[in-house]
């Protein structure tokens, strides 16, 4: 008999109380980094949220460590590829978290740290957002030689300016700028400020009328994926070369081995 994980080990923490639901990344060693575990475990919690109906809303949020999400694994990556020779992406069941777009109840972000790739990723597949004052957001991955296909419904959510220069230069931005531009509904002074108006957004939201609600939020986003899934479908295609790129293994690999990567544009 295998010893399970307690709670404080799991990638992934889940808990419902009173038609709310907490799933939270716990994985404040690595910055709360996106591994294949977390995202497989996220897939198989959000078909569980829609097949329960006494879930009215989501808190999504991780563990305190000044860092929201880091995004992909980057070490993992390096160790994947090194022992199977396999991009990390191929072991992804779900690699770009559409699934967790299509759940059904509402998901309220509370973002207690910086983030960035896969972080951002997960920030913008939320409803509606709480972040932490004096972080930092953005685009990473021209960094890492790597892509952001996820990123297409940021057209329909940021200035396209904005976004161009967020995805060019993956440079970090202040949160307070997409406060600003409406894409953060809340800022708050520390993680539990930032928790604590997260709950209360969630509370609201479990008070209403269920059915007025999942079609609210059904609505909003079927009017924007009429462009918005041909333009993700497209990305990735596009993306395609930069994935299977050498570029592509040098970035996580440079990370690991703690040195600048050397990019070859192959």
């Amino acid at each position: 008999m295998t010893n399970q994980p307690t709670t404080s080990e799991r990638p992934v923490i889940f808990t419902k109380d009173d038609g709310i639901a907490t799933v939270k990344i716990n994985r404040p060693e690595a910055r709360n980094a996106f591994n294949v575990e977390t995202s497989d475990t996220l897939l198989r919690i959000w078909q569980e949220i829609d097949e329960s109906p006494d879930i009215r809303c989501i808190i999504f949020t991780s563990s305190d460590c000044g860092t929201f999400c880091a995004g992909m694994d980057l070490k993992e990556a390096a160790r994947l590829k090194a022992e199977t020779g396999r991009d990390i992406l191929s072991f992804y069941k779900d690699p770009m978290q559409s699934r967790m777009r299509r759940v059904k109840v509402p998901i309220v972000a509370a973002m207690t740290g910086h983030l960035a790739a896969g972080g951002m990723m997960l920030s913008l597949n939320c409803d509606i957002r709480v972040g932490l004052r004096n972080t930092k957001i953005g685009i990473t991955e021209t960094k890492i030689g790597r892509g952001s296909p996820w990123g297409m419904p940021l057209v329909w959510m940021l200035p396209q300016p904005v976004l161009m220069e967020m995805t060019m230069t993956g440079d970090l931005y202040p949160i307070e700028r997409f406060h600003e531009l409406g894409f953060v509904n809340y800022l708050e002074e520390s993680p539990d400020a930032v928790r604590a108006r997260a709950t209360a957004i969630a509370r609201s939201i479990r008070d209403n009328a269920p059915l007025s609600v999942i079609a609210g939020k059904r609505a909003i986003l079927n009017a924007m994926s009429v462009g918005c899934d041909a333009a993700m479908e497209s990305a990735f295609h596009i993306y395609r070369e930069a994935y299977s790129s050498e570029d592509a293994q040098e970035g996580p690999r440079a990370f690991a081995e703690r040195r600048k990567p050397v990019w070859r544009g192959r």
